[in-house]
C-alpha cells in the first residue's frame, strides 16, 4: 500500500466521521423539541458506512474472507425507528388535542457515546496522516 492510498484512506475515514459528529450534534440538539404530533417530531439520524472497493484488486490474491478497501463512503443517513416519548401535558401548548405532546427518540447518553468514540476515530486518522506524511519527508531526505 502507497503512503498516497493511505492519505485517501484516513481523508475518507475523517470525512465520515465528520458526519457522523455533524448528526449526533443535530440528534443531541434536538433531543429536548417538541411536538404536537407523532409525524412531525424529530427522529435520531445515524451515518451509514460502506467500505470502498479496491479496483483492480486481482482474484485470490488475498486471504480468504479478507475485504480489501480504499476507505470508507457515507451511502445515507437512517432515521431510527425507536418508539417517540410521548408525554401528557394538557397544559402544554404544543398538546395534541388528547393532551399529548411528542418528544424525539434521541437517547443523550448514546449519542454522547457515539461522539466520543467518532471523536477518537477522527483523532487516530488524522495522528495516521501525520505519521504518513513524516514517513514521506524522511524517504525523500535519504537521497541527500
Amino acid at each position: 500500500m502507497s503512503l498516497g492510498n493511505v492519505f485517501n484512506i484516513a481523508g475518507s475515514a475523517m470525512s465520515a466521521q465528520t458526519v457522523r459528529l455533524n448528526t449526533t450534534a443535530s440528534n443531541m440538539a434536538n433531543a429536548e423539541s417538541v411536538s404536537s404530533s407523532a409525524g412531525e417530531t424529530y427522529r435520531a439520524r445515524k451515518p451509514v458506512f460502506e467500505l470502498k472497493q479496491l479496483e483492480n484488486l486481482q482474484p485470490g490474491s488475498l486471504p480468504m474472507g479478507v475485504q480489501a478497501g480504499q476507505g470508507v463512503n457515507i451511502s445515507g443517513i437512517v432515521e431510527s425507528d425507536a418508539p417517540l416519548r410521548q408525554e401528557y401535558n394538557p397544559d402544554h401548548p404544543m398538546a395534541d388535542e388528547n393532551g399529548y405532546v411528542y418528544y424525539p427518540n434521541v437517547n443523550v447518553v448514546e449519542e454522547m457515546a457515539d461522539m466520543i468514540s467518532a471523536s477518537r476515530s477522527f483523532q487516530i486518522n488524522a495522528e495516521i496522516m501525520n505519521t504518513a506524511k513524516q514517513m514521506m519527508q524522511k524517504a525523500l531526505t535519504l537521497g541527500q
